[in-house]
């Protein structure tokens, strides 16, 4: 039936259009064009081929155009040949229409089931998406779409741990950027367990200055705007725990996806992102657990992929001023662009999945731990090398920084509620504090 063109509908001008069918060739057997519509209440369907005649007893209107260019119609004699070509037709129609039901009956109910469960996670959000519930279930399929479920995921299993580790509650800020797109800010204030927790979601989009395609070329991305613009879309999922007791590690993640439109109409795109963790004190097994929990999420994609992600992971977090990582790392990576972008995906997928398992059994360890006063104050002074380095050294909050648009409020959520700056501080050789130190300046490995 090569010579066939076939359209199929369920009775609504949303699902006829979402599921025609077309199937085109060359010559063969019948040399018509076949319509199968179903626009009815009950269901008939009402079948069209070519134009002509109407077959009251089945249904069907139909006209054929046999391969070597006979009519058939009723006016013609040979009746032989008429029923032969409408057997013929009748046994083309019923053998499409079987096929075709299916085929659209399993589409509907995919897209049904799929628009079900964007719609059905929703409610478990924090709040609802940045992009439009619609918009999303339309582009379902579409990486940026399966990005941003990911990541309003994250926020909302990350919060709800956080919320019954600490007894409190988020406040959820929902901001938009007038340039395009806006976020989700989730932040725990003077909490019981932390003195600031914050869970951000931002997903935005519009044109890159040249200031943040210049970064982006500097790291061997060549883009090629049209009028010098540059047309992005960006959205990522980002925290940071600062704990009141200093037995309590401070962490931090990121996961980001990126999109650029160049000149010719092609995209480029990249993930980035890693989880890290910054302790005032070391302990061993804490580290152990942290850095196994990475690792084990890492090993089921690329056995290479944590030893190579913890080492840039201890290069990117380090401060140079101060010759010192800002803690004891995790994994980190960035640029991310293959193998292929559904396995790049799942990847962060499953780093994702870690931000609890890997951080909240080591607050709950550590919740009724003492601490002193001098133990405070070295959580000061540690804090304030992280101010550092988010300040002078984060590529995130440089590129918020230089975004237009950009919500100042959210980029400097991973700023601790205090800090301390002591002129030339330096522990005691052989106390705990010194220790840590040495840690820092020497990374190792944990697992």
């Amino acid at each position: 039936m090569a010579g066939m063109a076939l359209c199929v509908g369920n009775g609504t001008s949303r699902s006829a259009a979402k599921l025609a069918y077309c199937c085109k060739g060359g010559r063969g057997i019948l040399n018509s064009r076949l319509c199968i519509f179903s626009e009815r209440p009950s269901n008939t369907v009402v079948f069209s081929v070519g134009a002509g005649g109407f077959c009251r007893a089945t249904g069907v209107r139909f006209a054929s155009r046999l391969a070597w260019g006979r009519t058939v119609d009723a006016r013609f004699r040979n009746n032989t040949l008429v029923a032969a070509g409408a057997a013929m037709v009748a046994g083309v129609i019923a053998g499409f229409c079987h096929f075709q039901k299916a085929e659209m009956a399993s589409r509907i109910a995919k897209d049904i089931e799929g628009e079900r469960a964007i719609l059905e996670k929703c409610k478990e959000f924090m709040s609802a998406p940045v992009t439009d519930i619609e918009v999303l279930q339309q582009r379902k399929e579409d990486m940026s779409t399966r990005m941003e479920m990911l990541i309003m995921e994250t926020q909302a299993a990350f919060c709800r741990a956080l919320e019954e580790v600490d007894g409190g509650k988020f406040k959820v800020d929902r901001w938009q950027r007038k340039e395009g797109g806006g976020g989700i800010s989730c932040v725990l204030q003077d909490g019981k367990v932390f003195e600031k927790a914050g869970v951000n979601v931002s997903v935005v989009y519009g044109s890159l200055t040249e200031e943040a395609a210049k970064q982006m070329r500097s790291r061997g991305k060549v883009l090629k705007g049209k009028d010098g613009k540059l047309p992005f879309r960006a959205m990522g999922v980002s925290s940071v725990i600062h704990p009141h007791n200093p037995h309590i590690p401070t962490v931090h993640f990121n996961y980001r996806y990126f999109e650029i439109e160049e000149e010719d109409g092609s995209k480029q795109w990249w993930f980035g992102g890693g989880t890290d963790l910054t302790p005032v004190y070391i302990n061993q097994d804490d580290a152990a657990h942290f850095h196994g929990t990475l690792k084990e999420a890492c090993d089921k994609h690329h056995a290479q992929y944590y030893p190579d992600f913890k080492k840039w992971c201890d290069r990117y977090f380090y401060v140079r001023h101060r010759d010192e990582t800002r803690g004891i790392g995790g994994i980190f990576f960035d640029d991310l662009d293959g193998p292929s972008q559904e396995e790049a995906f799942g990847f962060v997928r499953s780093c994702a999945q870690t931000v609890v398992p890997c951080y909240v059994p080591i607050v709950r360890k550590h919740l009724s731990d003492s601490f002193t006063a001098a133990e405070k104050e070295w959580q000061q002074v540690r804090r304030g090398r992280y101010v550092e380095f988010n300040l002078v050294y984060d590529r995130g909050v440089k590129f918020g920084l230089a975004t237009p648009g950009s919500r100042i409020e959210s980029i400097l959520m991973s700023l601790p509620l205090t800090a301390r700056w002591e002129y030339m501080h330096e522990p005691p050789k052989g106390s705990r504090e010194a220790e840590m130190l040495e840690v820092l300046r020497n990374p190792k490995d944990w697992v």
